[in-house]
């Protein structure tokens, strides 16, 4: 028992000076390893995760990230091609794809970081430089496609059209930025504008010109309103004058039918009794005619009093 308890530990004793020496190490999920002896790459970079081994002492284990990393720029000052100064911090995400290359060229991920420092910073501003600030800024015209044919509108006052747009600047970024970086061994995932500012003495003027914009399109939407209210309004009067003329075309045709209707009545009654029919007429037209203050000048043999004198004549 003994014998066995020392064995045991002498080989508890080897196994600790073997992990000392390095001869095991482990190759994480999220990690990639290259081998180098005494400065100097060896072998194939190693991407499979386990327990690996390598030669204790003269061997060394360098490992690398395999997932997405985050570069994040300074914010850098920057002229236009209008002649503004801005400030445009940038970010973007990386990762290495060749660890045995970015050893060999960066050997880490700060001086990765350096140089995507000067790949992506330089690529910024050749683009930011070769176009106006409002290229910068905005992505599309959704507020300014009409507003450049309003009339009276001065030369100045008009807004650019814009035609690339700040999507379009910052995929011309990194594409820019993805021919420079695999010899690095590294891949460009994104890049992106994070933040845009003003220097003081643009700032107003791009508030200014926010609050035009704002203004001019209110004034388009208004007057837009107005038109098509005027629109229904007349829609809703031509409407209204077709339902008139049509109700009077009816009221018109149902007239026309009573009117003749009374006059067959009219007829008929006075073909069966003219002197009667005459009578009520005569009648009617004594209603019409005469009322309290009504005052009439009449010849002695005027018809119009007949039945009248007819009358007192009986009596």
């Amino acid at each position: 028992m003994r014998g066995v308890t020392i064995a045991i530990g002498i080989i508890a004793l080897l196994w600790v000076f073997l992990l000392a020496s390095g001869l095991f190490y482990i190759v994480d999920e999220t990690q990639q390893v290259v081998v180098t002896q005494f400065g100097k790459p060896v072998g194939e970079p190693i991407k499979e995760a386990g327990l690996k081994m390598k030669m204790p002492f003269i061997q060394k284990a360098n490992y690398f990230d395999k997932r997405l990393l985050e570069w994040d720029g300074d914010p850098n000052q920057i002229p236009t091609k209008d002649k503004k100064y801005i400030y445009v911090d940038t970010t973007a995400r990386w990762k290495i794809v060749d660890p045995l290359k970015f050893l060999r060229t960066v050997h880490n991920e700060i001086g990765a970081q350096a140089r995507l420092d000067d790949i992506i910073d330089s690529a910024t501003r050749d683009y930011v430089t070769s176009h106006n600030l409002i290229e910068v800024v905005r992505s599309s015209n959704r507020m300014l496609t009409k507003l450049e044919d309003i009339e009276g509108m001065g030369q100045e006052e008009q807004m650019e059209e814009i035609l690339v747009g700040r999507e379009q600047l910052v995929k011309m970024i990194f594409d820019q930025a993805s021919q420079f970086v695999p010899e690095y061994g590294i891949q460009l995932i994104d890049v992106r504008i994070k933040r845009i500012r003003y220097v003081e003495e643009v700032q107003q003027k791009v508030f200014d010109r926010m609050i035009s914009e704002r203004k001019r399109a209110a004034e388009e939407y208004r007057s837009e309103g107005m038109g098509k209210s005027a629109e229904i309004e007349g829609l809703t009067v031509k409407e209204l004058k077709k339902i008139q003329s049509e109700a009077y075309k009816k009221a018109e045709e149902i007239k026309g039918q009573a009117d003749a209707e009374a006059t067959t009545i009219y007829a008929e009654a006075y073909g069966k009794d003219p002197d009667f029919y005459q009578f009520l007429r005569t009648l009617e037209a004594y209603q019409k005619s005469l009322g309290k203050k009504t005052r009439m000048i009449l010849t002695t043999d005027s018809d119009y009093f007949r039945y009248l004198k007819e009358k007192g004549g009986e009596e």
